[in-house]
């Protein structure tokens, strides 16, 4: 089986988020960069798992980004993949992505696309669809669980409510989630083999982009905490009335 993990860089959640050029750009300045964590924890390392049960599996992964990608790309070289492919381009625009991403996917003859359900900082949960689209295979979103059985994808999946157990032929698209399997970290013996693992950077295909950020705006900053003291429990009623509207 030949696995495709597409792999993106998000900003640490920890790092202050700011914006330049009038509110039209996200600031790079002092961001710490990761590896998505649904694209690491759960789509990378079920991957690994399968390579893991059948070494005759070929791990590749992909991400569309500039060099400023590569770290968190040798990252996840050191976690297992075996080599990857960096489409050289910053462009956001998710069809775009998408597009990159199955322009190599078609070529590489992969029998498995994985993403996370979701990246940390747009959370638009597009790419995944847009690739199975393109390519015209099959697509199972949010999935929790997967396993290979009699040459069928079985996926399980959440749903509301519940969760619901799908079978699909290969070629397929899966997008992974919380439940697909377990963080590990890159061992020393991986941190080293990584460094000398191939990273081949192609130049994107002509695509336009459909979509453009206009600005961003930051949420509405908190208010102060009052605090009563417990012995005018009035004082809080009166506040809980007439200002949070609460009863």
């Amino acid at each position: 089986m030949k696995i495709l993990i597409c792999i993106s860089k998000t900003p640490d959640t920890t790092s202050k988020i700011a914006f330049t050029d009038n509110n039209s750009k996200f600031s790079t300045d002092g961001v710490q960069w990761i590896i998505n964590p649904y694209d690491e924890w759960y789509a990378l390392v079920r991957a690994i798992e399968i390579k893991e049960a059948d070494p005759s599996t070929v791990l590749h992964l992909i991400n569309v980004g500039g060099v400023e990608s590569e770290p968190i790309i040798r990252k996840a070289l050191a976690l297992g993949g075996e080599e990857a492919i960096r489409v050289n381009s910053d462009v956001a625009d998710s069809f775009y992505v998408a597009s990159q991403i199955a322009h190599i996917a078609k070529e590489g003859n992969y029998d498995l696309i994985f993403t996370g359900k979701e990246t940390i900082d747009y959370n638009g949960s597009s790419i995944g669809g847009m690739i199975a689209e393109s390519l015209d295979i099959p697509f199972i979103s949010h999935a929790v669980k997967f396993d290979i059985v009699n040459g069928n994808a079985v996926v399980v999946r959440e749903i509301e409510g519940g969760e619901e157990i799908d079978s699909a032929p290969f070629p397929i698209v899966i997008s992974c989630q919380k439940g697909m399997a377990e963080q590990r970290i890159p061992n020393m013996k991986g941190i080293m083999g990584s460094r000398t693992k191939p990273l081949k950077v192609v130049e994107p295909v002509e695509i336009s982009a459909l979509t453009s950020v206009v600005s961003f705006d930051l949420p509405p900053a908190k208010a102060g905490v009052k605090l009563v003291s417990a012995d005018h429990p009035e004082e809080l009623v009166r506040l809980l009335n007439e200002e949070a509207k609460a009863i």
